[in-house]
């Protein structure tokens, strides 16, 4: 609970107007994009600048309040959930694009700004900002940051930690810190963006972000492959990769997530296949013109029973839009829609897309797997009913199994969704208690009132690690 004292004095930092707290202000910020996790923050604040921010923060350890800062809430590790109560720090004030800067070729952004209307605004200027969550349209670049998003092009471009030249972030006791800048080259000292790239709002609060763009690429061109063998499939991902051609975007869908998404989208995609691969490669025209005819040659050589190149930028698009909806359509299906990430080496994309089959069938539930399989990260993907508590336990354990799976095949728990408190029991599978031990006591040296986003990242307790059967 907030003291009368304190609210008072958060009042005066921010204004009655940021200043929230009825019950259907807090219920509104009480959960993220995450199924069945929900709980009620005390207040929700709306800072206008990097100082009120300061003097929130400062506030807040002084009366040892949590503090949960948040983005648009498409978040999917029950990440942004304030879960122990305390405030959780909205951005929409703060949502102002400060500076294009071409000759340095960066954007200098504050964290409420829409990451598609970032992308857009470069784009305007013959310029390209790479990192593509499928959220983009709503979500924020703070939260991007703070989760490390991933997107479409991963494959050859990386995720948001590739693009984050530097920050201006406030810490646990208020203190404001300012990390990299623009520069190609910066070896001072401890790499601090990057700790906090990814750090969940566990370590501080980003007030401002460079990020690096780079020249918008001359074309591109969009296919679609279509298998009624999901390891054939699977295989042609890492064949192409070995031919040393990295496309921007190569992306698998499985047979049970077409025909929902088809049902959503009404593009024409096929249904009555196993797979597909949607494949886009941009960059000189000689280059794409030439990759193409290679994927397309590796692809059918690999089993494809069709390969459909796309007429149209429009078409292209329609593509895109249809695999970023994945989700909205596969929600449809059921009352509770829960999407999960893991993480394999390309080469074993194949086998880990056979062992979600496997698991799927030993557990009596139905997965549909998606997701960026050119960098290994795949998307298993359960439509359930939360109020079905024995169905729950199934899925659960077939969780469970994915990831211990994606771990012995030199995986990981996820790859872009982040931590937070679903992945939370499963994290020292991948890290073990030497690393868990490490990051607590970069946490404890940075937050010792344990403020920040509390009850995330780090479980009270480890899940037991399942054994896979071979």
């Amino acid at each position: 609970m907030i003291s009368e004292k304190a609210k008072k004095r958060f009042i005066e930092i921010v204004g009655e107007e940021n200043y929230r707290d009825s019950a259907a202000e807090k219920l509104v910020y009480s959960y993220d994009a995450t199924p069945n996790y929900q709980a009620m923050p005390d207040a929700v604040m709306v800072p206008r600048n990097t100082k009120e921010v300061s003097q929130i923060v400062k506030l807040c350890n002084e009366f040892k309040i949590p503090i949960v800062p948040r983005g648009s809430g498409t978040n999917l590790c029950a990440g942004t959930c304030p879960t122990e109560g305390g405030i959780v720090l909205l951005f929409t004030r703060m949502n102002q694009m400060l500076e294009i800067d071409e000759e340095n070729l960066t954007v200098t952004v504050q964290p409420g700004v829409v990451t598609l209307d970032m992308i857009q605004a470069v784009e305007a200027k013959g310029l390209f900002y790479p990192p593509d969550p499928s959220s983009m349209k709503i979500s924020t670049i703070g939260g991007n940051i703070n989760e490390n998003s991933g997107g479409l092009r991963g494959l050859k471009y990386g995720v948001t930690r590739d693009y984050v030249l530097g920050l201006e972030a406030v810490l646990p006791n208020g203190d404001i810190i300012k990390t990299g800048g623009k520069l190609a080259k910066d070896v001072a000292g401890y790499d601090l963006t990057r700790l906090l790239v990814g750090s969940e709002g566990t370590l501080a609060v980003i007030t401002e972000a460079t990020m690096k763009l780079v020249p918008m690429p001359e074309t591109k061109q969009t296919m679609l492959a279509s298998y009624q063998d999901m390891e054939a499939a699977a295989k042609a991902v890492s064949t192409i990769i070995s031919h040393m051609i990295i496309p921007a975007t190569l992306e698998f869908l499985d047979q049970p997530t077409l025909e929902v998404v088809e049902d959503f989208a009404k593009i024409g995609l096929p249904t009555d296949v196993k797979a597909v691969l949607l494949i886009e490669q941009d960059g000189p025209l000689e280059v794409v013109v030439r990759d193409m005819k290679k994927m397309q040659e590796i692809c059918l050589q690999s089993g494809a029973v069709s390969v459909d190149m796309a007429q149209s930028e429009l078409e292209a698009e329609a593509l895109r839009t249809a695999r970023r909806s994945a989700l909205s359509a596969l929600a449809r299906l059921k009352p509770t829609t829960i999407l999960e990430d893991a993480t394999v080496p390309r080469s074993e994309i194949a086998t880990m897309v056979n062992a979600i089959n496997e698991i799927g069938l030993k557990h009596g539930v139905k997965i549909c797997t998606f997701g960026h399989a050119g960098d290994g990260n795949l998307h298993p993907t359960v439509p359930t009913d939360a109020r079905n508590h024995e169905e729950m336990e199934r899925v659960e354990a077939a969780f469970e199994d994915i990831f211990a799976t994606a771990i012995e095949l030199g995986g990981t728990i996820t790859g872009e969704h982040g931590v937070g408190l679903m992945k939370a029991p499963y994290l020292e599978w991948k890290l073990g208690t030497e690393g868990i031990a490490v990051m607590k006591a970069i946490k404890q040296a940075i937050d010792p009132l344990n403020i920040m986003n509390p009850g995330k990242v780090f479980a009270k307790e480890t899940r037991k690690r399942v054994v896979i059967s071979k």
